[in-house]
């Protein structure tokens, strides 16, 4: 887990790296996938920002990779 200010930029850094490169224009829901992931990755061993980004791009190739599919409600069949 990220414990300073320095590693919290470097996690942003990577972030907005993934927005441009896929040309997406941020939102919550994506925002937090790619914060959650970047976290992973940080907490397995990447410290730089490229080195996060790189793996973002890869993992998540655009927008619709961080969609998470909620649970349809019962009620809606």
């Amino acid at each position: 887990m990220p414990h300073n200010d320095q590693e919290f930029r470097l996690l942003s850094e990577a972030v907005q790296q993934w927005y441009r490169y896929y040309e997406v224009t941020p939102d919550e829901q994506c925002s937090s996938t790619l914060c959650n992931a970047a976290i992973a990755l940080f907490n397995q061993g990447y410290r730089t920002a490229d080195d996060v980004a790189t793996m973002l791009i890869g993992t998540f190739v655009g927008r619709w990779a961080t969609q998470v599919n909620a649970p349809m409600s019962p009620t809606v069949h």
